[in-house]
C-alpha cells in the first residue's frame, strides 16, 4: 500500500473511500473498483460498517481468490492493491485502486464514483409504448425504488423482471389482443405466456439462491451444518467462492419441488428473516405449481394441480392466464422479495449495491 491505510480508518466515506462491513460477492467487488478506477482511484475497505464500526471480516473465507475473480471481469484490468491487515485486532481487508489512464468496464457497462455513489454512467433506459398497459409502466416505476439499497441477489432479480416487461409491453398484439383481463387466443401468445410466466417463477427461486450465497459469504458461520458433503462436490468446484454458489443453488431443491415450507425449514437462514408468513407460503406454493403445470404439463391441468386449486378448474382443462394476472403474481412476487431482501440486509449487515 502506497500510504499508512491506518491513517484512513475512521474517516467518513468519500469520493475515494467505501466501507464494507461484510465480504460482497466478486461481482459486487468489480462493480466498486470500477467505479473507483473511473473517477480518481481511492480505498474499499472490507470489515468496517458505514457507521465506522470496526467489525472485522471473517477469515473462514481467503477474500484474496474473491478479489481476484472481480479483477478477472474488468476490461481493461485496472491497477489494484489488496491485502488483509490488523486494526485494533481485528482482520480487515483493504482494496487500494488507482485512478485508470484509459475506462473500464464491467460486462460493457462503465462505473463512476460520484461522492458517495456508484454511477452507472452508460445506464440502458428501458422504454415503453405510450399507449401501452398502463399497468407495465407502473409495475416498472416501482421496480426502480425496489433497487435502492439493495443486495446484488436483488438488483439482478428486478433486472430480470424489467426485461420481462418489455416483452410484455414490444409483444402485446399476440398476447392480449383481446384485451388485458383476457387470455390470448393466439397460439403462440399462449406458448409466451406460459415462458413468461416460467421464468418469473423461476427467477424468484433464482434470488433466493444468490440471496443465501451472499448470506453465507457475509457469515460464513452459517453455512456450517451437519449436512453431509461429497468429496466429488467439493473437488467439482474450482474455489471456495464457486462452491460456496454450488451449495446455495443446492439449498433450492425443495423450493423447486414446490415446497416452500420445506425450503423454509431446511434454510434457517432464511427462516430465521421471519419474512414469509403462512399465507404467502401458500400464495408462493400456488405460483409455483402454475410454472409446474407450464413447464412440465403444457398448460393441462392435472390432478396435483387440483389439490392447489380446489374447485377453480377441470382435470385435464388447459389453463390459461390473461397478461393482467400475469403482472399481478410477478408484482407480488416483487412485494415478497422486498420484505425479504430490507429483513436480509438487517439481520446478516449484508453489503447494499447502491448505484444512483
Amino acid at each position: 500500500m502506497s500510504i499508512n491505510v491506518e491513517s484512513i480508518i475512521g474517516q467518513g466515506e468519500s469520493q475515494t473511500l467505501e466501507y464494507k462491513a461484510v465480504l460482497p460477492p466478486s461481482k459486487n467487488i468489480a462493480q466498486l473498483i470500477c467505479s473507483f478506477s473511473n473517477s480518481e482511484g481511492g480505498y474499499i475497505i472490507l470489515g468496517v460498517s458505514e457507521d465506522l464500526e470496526i467489525v472485522g471480516l471473517s477469515s473462514d473465507f481467503r477474500a484474496n481468490s474473491i478479489i481476484h475473480k472481480a479483477i478477472d471481469l474488468l476490461l481493461p484490468k485496472p491497477q489494484v492493491e489488496h491485502q488483509y491487515i490488523t486494526y485494533n485486532n481485528k482482520k480487515l481487508y483493504v482494496i487500494q485502486v488507482e485512478k485508470s489512464a484509459t475506462i473500464v468496464s464491467l460486462e460493457g457497462k462503465i462505473f463512476e464514483r460520484i461522492g458517495i455513489l456508484n454511477k452507472l454512467r452508460n445506464p440502458v433506459e428501458v422504454v415503453f409504448e405510450q399507449a401501452g398497459y398502463q399497468k407495465i409502466f407502473d409495475i416498472n416505476q416501482d421496480l426502480k425504488t425496489y433497487k435502492e439499497n439493495a443486495t446484488s441477489a436483488k438488483i439482478k432479480f428486478i433486472e430480470h423482471y424489467q426485461s420481462i416487461l418489455k416483452i410484455m409491453d414490444d409483444l402485446g398484439s399476440i398476447l392480449y389482443p383481446e384485451g388485458e383481463e383476457s387470455p390470448t387466443s393466439n397460439q403462440e401468445g399462449k406458448i409466451l405466456i406460459r415462458i413468461l410466466f416460467s421464468s418469473l417463477a423461476d427467477n424468484f427461486e433464482t434470488y433466493l439462491s444468490d440471496l443465501l450465497y451472499e448470506i453465507f459469504l457475509a457469515k460464513p458461520e452459517t453455512l456450517k451444518s451437519k449436512n453431509t458433503v461429497t468429496i466429488k462436490e467439493v473437488l467439482d468446484c474450482s474455489d471456495i467462492q464457486e462452491f460456496v454458489h454450488y451449495w446455495a443453488n443446492k439449498q433450492i431443491g425443495k423450493l423447486q419441488k414446490g415446497s416452500v415450507k420445506g425450503f423454509i425449514e431446511d434454510n434457517i437462514q432464511i427462516k430465521k428473516l421471519n419474512a414469509i408468513d403462512i399465507s404467502t407460503q401458500k400464495e408462493i406454493e400456488k405460483i409455483l405449481q402454475i410454472r409446474h403445470l407450464y413447464s412440465h404439463r403444457n398448460g393441462i391441468v392435472d390432478e396435483k394441480f387440483l389439490q392447489y386449486f380446489s374447485g377453480q378448474f377441470e382435470l385435464s382443462e388447459e389453463h390459461n392466464m390473461a397478461i393482467s394476472e400475469v403482472l399481478d403474481k410477478l408484482d407480488y412476487l416483487c412485494k415478497v422479495v422486498d420484505q425479504i431482501d430490507v429483513s436480509a440486509m438487517r439481520k446478516y449487515s449484508l453489503a447494499q449495491t447502491t448505484i444512483g
